[in-house]
């Protein structure tokens, strides 16, 4: 299959530039080795099954072996062999020289695995799976960079019907599926479930889960995306389905989820207020794509069009990723925000120059004037003069026209956004 361009591609370029090795890290499938592929002058497998005895076996005794090669050398899924941290953060040292190792991984090894951070010599660039416009479902006409350039006298028509929204929610941006159609592009998702369910949970910490109690997890968290579920809400859930979990239980498994970047909440936005306030700080649970809610929910395209208040939900969770594709281009990134008067944007893009935008997800036209409003509303109740002016507001839609409102809010389709 051809390589796909990824947005991650100039990241990791540039970080090549500033650091001594680079570790790219992320879900499984979502195309780290690949894009690493493109920059690598050697590689070194760790998975390779008529190789992988010999590469730990060297780890154990002399891990400098294995860096030896053409720089940029690849080592693919290193948390295999953790002492390959340390010895790649030494050599970076003794070398003193930029662009020297790419290191990906699916698994964030526990703390005690590794003696140094790292911090300094190995850079870290978090990769997702693929954005609509990188896939090519987006026609990509509205640039998130050239709205905050202040570019916002926009127009432009998306080519994707509702029909085909529900399509790409549950087949997802893994690679592997965006050249495949129908029945076979879905099937990347509910392998990837059963994958996490069955093994992947399993190894990241070593402790023994039971695959039945993390899937009526990931249930509840899919049946609760997009929101601020609590835990106990959580746990209330599971246990009507004659699945019990202690707190700690609980807790346990959500760490190792985010360990395999199978779960990615959306962290609540801390903004300054003209008035006394109090800010809801729970973040909105989420997944690293939504196609992970649609398989462990064993729905499909026909049912999320025959089910659109859930199919709003996951609409957003599709948007949440993308925006977060996009935003992490612009040195940036994704945040909610509500506060005790249930004032809230479904999404804050927030830049780290602290330009800032509010973003509303609405899967239809006909919410689009309440949205609108809502924007304006939470405007007037920021304090600008500590916090600046939003760059813009707007309004991200599954509908087919991009315009500017006459009160200045921007109507912006999903299928035509790229970064």
């Amino acid at each position: 299959m051809a390589y796909l361009q990824r947005i991650c591609d100039k990241l990791l370029a540039s970080e090549l530039k500033a650091s001594g090795a680079v570790l790219i890290e992320g879900a499984k499938w979502c195309g780290k080795t690949s894009t690493a592929q493109q920059a690598a002058r050697s590689s070194l497998y760790m998975q390779d099954p008529d190789k992988t005895s010999s590469y730990l076996a060297a780890a154990d005794t002399k891990p400098s072996l294995l860096l030896n090669g053409e720089t940029p050398k690849l080592i693919d899924e290193w948390q295999m062999a953790p002492v390959l941290w340390d010895a790649v953060r030494f050599e970076v040292d003794k070398r003193n020289k930029p662009g020297q190792f790419i290191l990906t991984g699916s698994a964030v090894p526990s703390d005690n695995l590794v003696a140094h951070s790292g911090t300094g010599r190995i850079s870290r660039l978090l990769m997702r799976p693929m954005s609509l416009w990188e896939s090519g479902d987006s026609n990509g006409s509205i640039s998130l960079k050239e709205l905050f350039d202040k570019n916002t006298d926009i127009s432009a028509t998306s080519n994707l019907s509702i029909e085909k929204i529900a399509f790409l929610i549950c087949r997802g941006g893994w690679p592997a599926s965006v050249s495949q159609e129908n029945e076979s592009a879905l099937k990347m998702a509910t392998n990837y479930v059963e994958s996490v369910i069955n093994m992947d949970v399993q190894r990241v910490d070593g402790v023994e889960k039971n695959p039945e109690r993390v899937r009526m997890l990931l249930r509840s968290l899919a049946r609760n995306i997009s929101t601020m579920v609590s835990g106990q809400t959580i746990m209330a859930d599971m246990e009507s389905n004659d699945i019990g979990i202690s707190e700690k239980t609980l807790s346990s498994y959500l760490n190792a989820l985010r360990r395999i970047f199978v779960i990615e909440d959306t962290p609540a936005w801390m903004p300054s207020l003209r008035s006394k306030t109090a800010i809801r700080t729970s973040p909105k649970r989420n997944f690293v794509d939504p196609s992970i809610a649609t398989a462990v929910m064993r729905t499909n395209p026909s049912g999320l069009l025959n089910d659109f208040e859930t199919f709003g939900f996951m609409f957003e969770s599709l948007c949440t990723r993308d925006m977060r594709i996009y935003a992490q281009a612009n040195d940036g990134a994704v945040f909610h925000y509500r506060d005790k008067n249930e004032l809230e944007s479904d999404m804050i893009i927030s830049l780290r120059d602290g330009r800032w935008a509010p973003v509303e997800v609405k899967l239809g036209n006909k919410q689009i004037d309440e949205a609108a409003k809502n924007l304006l509303f939470l405007q007037s109740k920021i304090n600008t003069e500590k916090m600046g002016k939003p760059s813009f507001l707007m309004v991200v839609t599954g509908g087919e026209f991009a315009y500017t409102r006459d009160d200045g809010v921007l109507v912006v389709p999903i299928g035509c956004l790229k970064v």
